[in-house]
């Protein structure tokens, strides 16, 4: 089958042995997959590991084959792919088993995957193939961050660095959807008309002045995916006794922190990965009573992948770059 591999050091799009269902597996011949900003570091990751590893987390198909004690699923049933593997109920953070799919286990893009039966989920039968393969890991990242961890009310308001990304796409959605006034920063005009018309109340400038542009409002939670960039900016602009959840860091990892500057501000950090299945559940049956569409930014062939890479590498999406796969 074909597959976009990292091997030596390289990406490639070049061919490898077809996967099977061994017990308690299915395989899924996989119609589309979802890019992610994981996707872009494993590379660097792996460094130059000659074993060829299909990178790729998100992906919906149908059912192929089906393993030795798999109940439940049929050969030719619509599934999306959890790649929060082995995290079944939710918790305050998942066991030394949990991982995400893309490394060390195969991913999404190929032709077909192999996958433990409990990472399977129905499509969503009012999505397309395009947008159920941008459901699993940024919408599950989002639902814990904001939900979950961030514990939005109705009536609340809620700041998001960086409107683009595919997480805070699903977040304003949600956010909206309960209740909350939803703040968004983007250094791009057109990201930010792009985030009002998905629910956004308001868009600021990444390169303003946040506090004087924000001065008026009383924000309740922060989500933050940005890293050292826009940390501490977010902080500054926290209600005392505000919430900020951290995701991601994008930018950088190391942040510096005023500790004195915290405490009194009686601050609460929490960090936060994906998500369990319980929360998984919990999230598509949200989607589906309110409708909610994932953004998607570009359909590209998997063939074509390196591309897609570049694309985000540079931040130049606004919602969810989807990868072809369909023959």
């Amino acid at each position: 089958m074909k597959a976009f591999v990292h091997k030596n050091g390289e990406l490639q799009y070049t061919d490898i042995a077809d996967p099977k269902a061994g017990a308690g597996e299915v395989v899924v011949a996989l119609k589309t997959a979802g890019l992610n900003r994981r996707d872009t570091g494993l590379p660097a990751r792996r460094g130059n590991a000659a074993e060829p590893l299909v990178l790729g987390s998100d992906g919906a198909g149908t059912i192929e084959a089906i393993g030795q004690d798999v109940t439940g699923w049929n050969v030719g049933d619509e599934v999306i792919i959890n790649p929060s593997l082995r995290w079944y109920e939710k918790s305050d953070a998942p066991s030394a088993e949990f991982d995400i799919l893309g490394l060390p286990d195969h991913g999404t893009f190929a032709e077909k995957i192999s996958i433990s039966a409990e990472q399977l989920e129905k499509k969503p039968s009012y999505l397309t193939w395009e947008e159920s393969a941008a459901v699993a890991l940024a919408g599950l990242t989002g639902y814990r961050a904001l939900v979950t961890k961030g514990q939005i009310q109705e009536g609340q308001t809620v700041f998001i660095p960086g409107a683009g990304s595919g997480v805070a796409t699903y977040m304003i959605q949600f956010a909206k959807k309960l209740g909350a006034r939803v703040i968004v920063s983007s250094r791009s005009e057109e990201k930010r008309e792009h985030a009002k018309t998905i629910g956004a109340d308001l868009a600021i400038d990444t390169n303003s002045d946040w506090l004087e542009e924000l001065k008026n409002e009383h924000v309740d939670l922060v989500i933050e995916s940005v890293g050292r960039a826009t940390f501490n900016r977010s902080l500054e602009i926290l209600k005392q006794g505000g919430r900020i959840v951290v995701f991601g860091a994008t930018t950088d990892d190391t942040v510096e922190l005023n500790l004195r500057k915290f405490f009194y501000g009686q601050y609460t950090m929490l960090g936060t990965t994906m998500g369990s299945r319980e929360e998984l559940r919990d999230m598509l049956a949200f989607m589906d009573e309110h409708q909610i569409h994932p953004v998607i930014d570009s359909v590209i062939p998997l063939e074509q992948a390196d591309k897609a890479f570049a694309k985000l590498g540079d931040s130049m999406q606004f919602g969810k770059i989807i990868l072809n796969i369909m023959q």
